[in-house]
């Protein structure tokens, strides 16, 4: 658990550019300009209706009721009744206007960040927490669009209504007017004095906000393993550690943006008692009006008032420029891209070439997961990749499939350096069964057709029973149109494999990549998996990772890899004749088949 007290105030960084954040915002509005300037029209409009009612209040009690006019009385209430069904008006069709642009503008922002994580490289998803990256989805752009439903509005009319009610207030009486204005310097250093600390603790609660979503996301994802292990305790005592990190940012956030109301309650009663006084020994000494005074007491809570608007608003404002500069980040994240000179292909014969190709995770020449790696396989070949776990397999395939750029040396398809071919086109020649067979929330026949989504029902049908996935399908309650929740499950893991290499099968690959495709299978359904496999890589070059190496006993070569270098190279046989490293994990396996 964190040490941290919980009266303590937290110490956390600024929002890094406001300006330069906000100056983006404005760049989503600019689009709706014709729109914005009649919301500030009809802003403008609500804002003298507010002050002219005052106005003619003040002005019916000097000249129509203390003078007994009741004629003339009758008209001007009747006036009064029209300007503040105007302003109730205008107020609305305001809100109605600007709701409708926050609403678009958050839309664009949202599609933008989830196309840009579409575009965003496999390394910056392997970084981050993906119920983090949910949060900047949700709830950072949810902080945006009240922001722009509310508070540019809210903004505007206050400006506008503390510049005209200081206007009317000097034409009326400069010296109440100086008087009012005492509050002034009281409001600026104490609401600087919030401000300053309320900033630096919204951006830590939107921070703490997305730790506390990756981790329940995380953990939710990961419920069978807690509970297989017993973890619960550990896991919510996890939970109650950032839970409390952020219970304290948004305890102190609130708290101190707290302040502001009751901050300008204070000051408003104040400035009324003050009036109020000093305005009866004014109007007693014949300076002012009895109306005069009415106004200014209105007016002076209309002068606190957007006063206490703007600071409210202010952090609330900091809370979304928070939450929009996290989505900026995403947004200015490097995204995959192609060389100008790259081209599409339209077909891949199969051939693969590694030419003296190092990588490393974390860019740093000692620690290279693969070093120096050279190796060909020819079209319609089988190659297999085996050793440790850490040995470098998976990123040879990371690698191939350019999820990861090499850090040196040259990676050919058909004599093709890699790069000059176009990632998304590349991966079209490529088919992938996995270890973790993914699927989709939705129908079957919707996660077949995921390999080709133009492919009719009969080759959707045809790929299943290539797949050996067509037999259970048809058991099911609604057969392909049956419908499977968020990852599968529903159905049991080989089931899933086999879903996944029909996918792989209508997909047409020249070049397959298999991923310990039967680990984890009982024996049944592997002798499926291996039928179904042997099916989809006839004619075509697969590379196979594999942990039990009597499924690749037929490969035409096998790289044996340890420690990011291939130590052995050769077929079943030979590396068996060698009484090397092969050798030995061969029969190590063996030996536990037996035992077992």
């Amino acid at each position: 658990m964190s040490n941290k007290k919980i009266g303590q105030p937290m110490k956390v960084e600024k929002v890094r550019n406001w300006k330069r954040t906000l100056l983006r915002i404005w760049r989503y509005l600019d689009v709706y300009r014709g729109q914005l300037i009649l919301v500030l029209f009809t802003v403008l409009a609500s804002s003298s209706l507010g002050l002219l009612g005052p106005f003619l209040i003040g002005k019916t009690i000097d000249k129509y009721i203390a003078e007994n006019n009741g004629h003339t009385l009758i008209f001007i209430l009747v006036m009064i009744a029209f300007v503040y069904f105007f302003f109730s008006l205008t107020s609305f069709m305001q809100s109605y206007w600007m709701i409708g642009i926050g609403q678009k503008t958050v839309f664009t922002m949202r599609k933008q960040l989830f196309n840009r994580l579409h575009k965003l490289p496999i390394k910056f998803f392997d970084k981050r927490q993906h119920g983090e990256l949910m949060s900047r989805l949700t709830n950072d752009i949810d902080n945006v669009s009240q922001t722009l439903n509310t508070s540019v509005i809210q903004l505007s009319s206050s400006i506008i209504t503390l510049v005209g009610t200081i206007t009317v207030m000097l034409i009326l009486s400069p010296l109440l007017t100086l008087i009012t204005m005492f509050v002034v310097p009281i409001m600026y250093f104490g609401m600087k004095w919030i401000t300053n600390r309320t900033g630096r603790l919204f951006k830590e609660q939107q921070k703490h906000l997305g730790d506390l979503n990756g981790f329940i996301q995380e953990t939710i994802a990961g419920q069978t393993i807690v509970k297989t292990f017993s973890q619960e305790e550990k896991i919510i005592s996890e939970f109650m550690e950032k839970n409390e990190k952020l219970r304290n940012a948004g305890y102190w956030a609130q708290v101190y943006s707290g302040f502001i109301p009751k901050l300008m309650n204070m000051l408003n009663n104040l400035n009324f008692a003050v009036i109020a006084g000093a305005g009866g020994i004014l109007a007693l000494k014949g300076y002012v009006s009895i109306g005069t005074i009415v106004v200014f007491t209105e007016y002076s809570r209309q002068f606190t008032r957007p006063l206490n608007e703007l600071a409210n608003q202010f952090n609330t404002l900091l809370s979304a420029v928070a939450g929009a500069e996290r989505v900026f980040e995403i947004l200015d994240e490097e995204e995959e891209k192609d060389q100008k000179s790259s081209r599409k292909i339209d077909h891949i014969n199969g051939a693969i070439e590694f030419k003296n190709v190092s990588f490393s995770y974390d860019q740093e020449e000692q620690n290279q997961t693969i070093y120096q790696i050279n190796f060909q396989v020819k079209p319609g070949e089988t190659v297999a990749l085996v050793g440790p776990t850490g040995a470098g397999k998976t990123t040879i395939i990371n690698l191939l499939a350019r999820f990861y750029e090499a850090s040196s040396g040259t990676i050919l398809v058909d004599g093709m350096d890699i790069h000059t071919i176009q990632r998304n086109n590349l991966r079209s020649h490529m088919g992938f069964v996995l270890q973790d067979a993914y699927l989709f929330q939705g129908t079957i026949r919707e996660n077949i057709r995921y390999g080709k989504l133009d492919s009719s029902d009969k080759e959707v049908e045809e790929a299943a029973k290539m797949a050996n996935a067509h037999s259970f399908i048809t058991k099911l309650p609604n057969q392909y149109d049956t419908i499977l929740k968020q990852d599968g499950s529903g159905i049991s893991q080989g089931q899933r494999q086999l879903l996944s290499i029909a996918r792989a099968m209508l997909s047409n690959p020249s070049l397959l990549i298999l991923d310990e495709a039967t680990s984890n299978i009982d024996t049944i359904t592997e002798m499926k998996i291996q039928e179904a496999l042997s099916r989809l890589m006839e004619g075509r070059t697969s590379v196979v990772i594999a942990h039990r190496l009597n499924t690749i006993q037929n490969a035409d070569q096998i790289l044996v890899l340890n420690q990011g270098q291939i130590i052995e190279k050769g077929t079943h046989t030979t590396l068996l004749q060698q009484h090397g490293f092969y050798y030995d994990l061969f029969h190590s396996q063996l030996r536990e088949e037996v035992g077992s």
